[in-house]
């Protein structure tokens, strides 16, 4: 069941258009990711479901109330909203507990302590934001959110302005305590990685649309179409043409899914994860040969940059061991693993 829905949502500032058309649906105790590049409008997405921003059009409900139809809205502090901003905003002249307790009832700031053992901060109630390293404060400004008992709370890049370990462990910690609460959850993010870890479910926004909607493994895995493979992780596409069930390219005749739409004997357009790429050293029956032009090392694993000899034209990516002993300028041959994605090309 979906406690919060959009409808035909748009919003412009001025003569631009931010958001154009948008549906979405969130289910009860989930958490959606909306996901998609910076000036994409999903900040504002996020303004308009708190109330901070009017929309022109459309329609926004929780728990099936409308908040929204772009005549008559309710006021923000009557949403049941939590809202946790990119800077965490918290008042530096406030101890974490003020800042925790900042507009609960007086006789409901008897709750601070149990809000901060929920996101592991007692000990510290006495300390001012200066005080707390950055991992600190996020987890204040999202006690802070969850101390009015929101049904929904939303995450508006939280975990941007931290370092890669500390964004991390802190992620694991804020996805449980979500879990915990169960709390609605709507975070926006142009991370990939941070949408694939997080979210039960992924929304990729471009140019003020949703342009695909789906649980994380499905969105990778089975695209709707080439530019949402484009959004979710790395991707490489290819130049087919579809020949007795399969897919005849650079890299051989593939295990192909057809998508709506594609024609036998015309050209098509395949999607091939990293990962899909095997290397061998030596040549095995079936494999293409290619050139290693760049490496990007990550320890476990290792990015490889490859040169097909058939000229498949960009250089295409392959996700190997780390301990897999490959150079620049090394001659290798590249076997597909998997079923490859087929759309038509536009």
């Amino acid at each position: 069941m979906s406690l919060i829905e959009l409808r035909g949502v748009a919003k412009r500032f001025g003569a631009t258009p931010i958001l154009t058309d948008v549906d979405l649906a969130v289910a009860s105790g989930s958490v959606t990711a909306v996901l998609g590049p910076s000036g994409t409008g999903k900040t504002t997405l996020l303004r308009l479901i708190a109330g901070f921003e009017r929309l022109d059009s459309g329609s926004i409900e929780i728990g099936g109330r409308v908040m929204d139809d772009g005549r008559h809205a309710v006021r923000p502090q009557h949403r049941g909203v939590g809202y946790v901003p990119q800077d965490d905003a918290l008042f530096p002249h406030l101890t974490v507990s003020g800042n925790v307790g900042f507009g609960l009832p007086r006789g409901q700031r008897d709750r601070v302590p149990e809000l901060l053992d929920l996101v592991g901060l007692r000990g510290l109630e006495r300390r001012y934001p200066h005080q707390l390293s950055g991992g600190q404060q996020q987890r204040v400004a999202l006690a802070r959110a969850l101390a009015i008992k929101p049904s929904v709370v939303l995450l508006d890049e939280p975990f941007g302005s931290l370092d890669a370990s500390l964004r991390a462990g802190l992620r694991q910690d804020v996805a449980r305590i979500l879990k915990d609460t169960a709390a609605t959850t709507i975070l926006v993010t142009h991370d990939q990685g941070e949408a694939l870890a997080f979210a039960d479910h992924i929304a990729v926004l471009d140019g003020g649309r949703i342009v695909a909607s789906a649980q994380p493994r499905a969105l990778y895995h089975d695209p709707p179409h080439a530019a949402a493979a484009m959004s979710i992780g790395d991707a490489n596409l290819l130049v087919a043409r579809i020949h007795a069930g399969r897919a005849v390219c650079a890299l051989g005749s593939l295990e192909v899914k057809l998508h709506a739409d594609v024609a036998a004997d015309r050209p098509c357009r395949l999607l091939l994860r990293p990962e899909q790429l095997l290397l061998r050293l030596q040549p095995t029956l079936g494999a293409t040969r290619a050139v290693v032009v760049g490496i990007q090392y990550h320890g476990h694993d290792a990015l490889a940059h490859i040169k097909l000899d058939q000229g498949a034209g960009d250089t295409l990516l392959a996700r190997i061991p780390g301990d897999l002993a490959t150079a620049p300028g090394d001659e290798v041959w590249v076997e597909v693993a998997g079923v490859v994605n087929a759309w038509p090309i536009d």
